[in-house]
């Protein structure tokens, strides 16, 4: 397919598409090159441009990503510790969320009020 089609399908700019050729992130094994030198790319792109696309929403690097993805990046060992180092980031922004809502709920039980001033108890 077309790399405007991969685009498409993939809802991303053809410029990203590019910039992942570049950085490795779009290896060889989803792209062939016509004869007359146009790319043309196979259907499972979509399904690792979706992988990729949820690695970086998580907080992945473009070098994280390709490390994981190089058939000579990393071992297992190192990506399975570079997945838990992920989930522990996600869990203590989780905790942080949650010690801020109950600090704003615990802003309401007061009942403050602007004339009181932010910050001020009753």
């Amino acid at each position: 397919m077309k790399i405007s089609e991969v685009a498409k399908l993939a809802n991303l700019p053809i410029s990203t598409i590019r910039y992942y050729e570049k950085m490795g992130i779009i290896t060889e094994e989803y792209v062939l090159r016509e004869e007359n030198n146009y790319r043309k790319y196979a259907g499972e792109i979509i399904h690792h441009l979706d992988v990729v696309k949820n690695c970086l929403a998580v907080g992945f690097s473009i070098h994280d990503i390709r490390s994981m993805i190089s058939k000579n990046g990393i071992t297992k060992d190192e990506q399975t510790r570079i997945i838990k180092g992920k989930l522990a980031d996600i869990e203590a922004a989780q905790k942080n969320l949650e010690d801020s809502r109950q600090f704003l709920y615990g802003l309401l039980d007061t009942g403050i009020t602007c004339e009181d001033g932010f910050g001020k108890y009753k």
